[in-house]
């Protein structure tokens, strides 16, 4: 893309969001729209409440799509509490909300708008212009994991938003009810609190009640969700005006004491952040200053100069707010969405550093997923090929910071989408060139996971060119002991060569998966087990060398892996290397599965369709649950069906298990789902897995079979 069209796109995506709290007008149609009726049966979706009148019915809650919301993934306790430090509060605000994110079961877009560097902020909202906007639960899901909290945005604008605050504010009696109303949405969806967004011009004797609504969401959120928030936005004052005032001061303080924070408007000046801080006293880390990366006038101009106003509220020890990080997408940043992405957070990281530490408590697994690619795998058996996303997919993301070690390689490490993955739709490539006698290292993970007396176990699986040496590198201290670090892999040698650093080294147990019938015979699984009593577990890195001399100069100018060797480093040769997962837990079993007859799955909703060509197809809803005297929960649930032929014989011929997705929750809505000629009955597999990413076996998963009519 030219200069002049990227000008021109930026300058457009400015022109369309000259609104405070920025953002897009609602989008027409959309699949809320009438004449859409959230009580029947159909893909499930998010979406927001539009309506005062909506809301104080509690209909929301009668929806077909309620169930499906439900985020699964409780806010780990550490992170209940606000750190006592300066935090970041990142404002997801992009089309104007509910963009692919809206289809709670995924959908095709393998392309999808995501977040993966969750281990820079503490809380994220998600906005949009209407009047409750809730977080679709692949957000919540994903946050959650990384210890960060999620808010829903409460807003009201322009002339209906004024109609809608007569009535809100009506009396004390109604702006307590619309706030246990918000309060009982927050709670049962799973998320931790709202933006308070008021952007109309009110009169002066509302304003007691205003408090009151405020006050009241604070105090009934706090009592139903622990560690929650309400956060006021920078707009109207105490004298009901609409006036942003781009700082803390006394004329919208008195908001700013009934709740947990106030998110500054972003056209702060540089005296700002001080007088901010100076008023909030004691609680200048609940002083958000707004940074729009649209650049509408915002401090330091936004953009790819977000970190400028980032490290002026650095020194002065307030917390930010970043507004609309999906600039980045939006306007199509070069050279590509994943690379300008992370060079974006980039500049986050360089100014404020990491914030969230992962592992923390065991089990710990990732894959890596960042919740979208063009196939998925699970356990290292590709179960499908089509292009999809879904944020609830997503695992604890890796760091992926810039290479460290010598400066004789080449290799990079990333998310590597298009090659078989482990689990998920990626697993992570380190790729280039790599002098003979050195190694490179990249940082996966930094960590403060507390080792106990008991052994743990760290599982990885790996994928490598014959040449191309892979480890892991772990870095532990201890109060007592110190520093130390371990070094993880088959062959010790070309690392001490290339003068790697370590203090003990361990060499793994090798299971080559292809005695696996479900698994990729490519992926081999690393098994060690390690007693570190009394040290805590921080960074980990993967590390990679050359096993042997490798080929002459002429032989690499042949190779088809020689991707970034040239005449200036024809001295290099080429590394490639794939980690598909990583697991560490203790050594004892953490998931046992209950047996298949220990669930009740059922199918509701069913309707069989005939289309005017004699096709078939269903729609169904599939339900489970566990009898009771089983208290276990699983983070996730694959969901296939086989499709059966019932022969003249009476034998009956079973077909491949189908991937058909996979939930969070404890129910999936098929969708036309096709059924070939021949095929008289359907039995589906719901498949649970733990914690520690294991898998039930199909075999020995709850089933539901219908059989097929009409």
């Amino acid at each position: 893309m030219s200069s002049f069209l990227r000008c021109v796109k930026t300058v457009v995506s400015f022109l369309r969001r000259l609104v405070h709290c920025g953002g897009d007008r609602k989008p027409d149609p959309r699949p809320w729209d009438p004449p859409f009726d959230p009580s029947q049966p159909s893909i499930p979706i998010s979406y927001p409440i539009t309506t005062l009148e909506a809301l104080a019915s509690r209909s929301y809650f009668r929806s077909f799509h309620y169930p499906f919301n439900r985020s699964s993934v409780p806010l780990p306790p550490s992170a209940a509490a606000l750190p006592p430090r300066r935090r970041i509060l990142v404002c997801h605000d992009m089309k104007g909300g509910y963009t692919d994110d809206l289809w709670v079961q995924g959908g095709g877009n393998p392309d999808a708008y995501a977040i993966w560097h969750w281990h820079l902020m503490d809380v994220f909202v998600y906005f949009s212009h209407y009047l409750v906007t809730l977080p679709p639960p692949c957000w919540t899901n994903a946050a959650h994991t990384h210890g960060v909290k999620v808010l829903g945005t409460f807003l009201t604008e322009w002339d209906e938003g004024r109609v809608i605050c007569d009535t809100l504010l009506l009396s004390k009696e109604s702006a307590q009810m619309y706030a246990e109303r918000l309060t009982e949405l927050a709670t049962a969806l799973g998320f931790d609190g709202w933006l308070v967004n008021i952007e109309v011009k009110l009169d002066k004797r509302q304003i007691d009640n205003l408090k009151e609504f405020v006050g009241h969401l604070s105090r009934s959120m706090h009592a139903s969700v622990p560690g929650s928030l309400v956060i006021w936005y920078d707009a109207v004052t105490i004298d009901g005006k609409l006036d942003w005032q781009n700082q803390l001061n006394m004329q919208n303080k008195p908001f700013f004491d009934l709740c947990d924070g106030i998110f500054v408007n972003y056209t702060w000046k540089d005296e700002d952040p001080t007088s901010s801080a100076s008023i909030a006293g004691e609680r200048r880390f609940d002083v958000y200053m707004g940074i729009d990366v649209f650049g509408r006038n915002t401090f330091g101009g936004g953009q790819w100069h977000t970190n400028v106003a980032l490290d002026v509220l650095k020194k002065d020890d307030v917390s930010a707010a970043i507004f609309a990080p999906g600039w980045v997408y939006e306007t199509e940043q070069e050279p590509d969405f994943q690379t300008a992405q992370n060079r974006w957070w980039g500049l986050v990281d360089q100014s404020w550093g990491i914030l969230q530490n992962y592992p923390r408590v065991l089990p710990f697994y990732s894959s890596f997923d960042q919740g979208h690619g063009y196939h998925c795998s699970i356990e290292g058996l590709q179960v499908a090929n089509d292009p999809w996303n879904n944020i609830s997919s997503q695992g604890f993301q890796p760091l992926l910071n810039s290479p460290n070690g010598p400066s004789s390689t080449t290799v990079e490490a990333c998310i590597n989408f298009k090659d078989a993955s482990y689990c998920g739709g990626g697993s992570i490539t380190a790729r280039g060139n790599l002098e003979n006698n050195s190694f490179f290292s990249t940082k996966l993970f930094h960590g403060q996971l507390q080792l106990e007396d008991q052994p743990v176990n760290i599982s990885y699986s790996v994928r490598s060119d014959e040449n191309s040496l892979f480890g892991l590198y772990l870095e532990l201290w201890s109060e007592i002991s110190g520093q130390t670090s371990i070094l993880i892999t088959a062959d010790t040698q070309p690392f001490t060569v290339a003068g790697l650093e370590y203090n003990r080294t361990i060499k793994p147990q090798i299971k080559d998966t292809k005695a696996d019938v479900l698994a990729d015979a490519a992926w081999f699984i690393h098994e060690v087990t390690l007693t570190m009593s009394g040290y805590t577990l921080g960074g980990i890195y993967i590390v990679g060398a050359l096993k042997n001399p490798g080929p002459t100069n002429i032989e690499m100018e042949k190779s088809p892996i020689r991707e970034n060797a040239t005449s200036e480093n024809s001295g290099f040769l080429p590394y490639r290397a794939s980690l598909g997962h990583i697991r560490i837990l203790t050594s004892e079993p953490i998931v046992e599965f209950p047996p298949a007859k220990s669930w009740v799955i059922q199918g509701h909703d069913i309707s069989w369709i005939l289309d005017s060509d004699g096709n078939r197809s269903l729609n169904l809803k599939v339900a489970w649950k566990l009898k009771e005297g089983y208290a276990m929960s699983f983070t996730r649930y694959n969901v296939y069906v086989e499709r059966l032929m019932i022969h003249t014989d009476g034998n009956i011929s079973d077909r491949v298990p189908s991937y058909v997705g996979f939930a969070r929750v404890e129910a999936f809505f098929l969708s036309k789902l096709g059924i070939p000629t021949g095929v008289t009955a359907l039995r589906f597999i719901v498949q649970a897995c733990g914690v520690d990413g294991s898998c039930q076996q199909l075999d020995e998963s709850p089933t539901l079979e219908l059989a097929v009519q009409g």
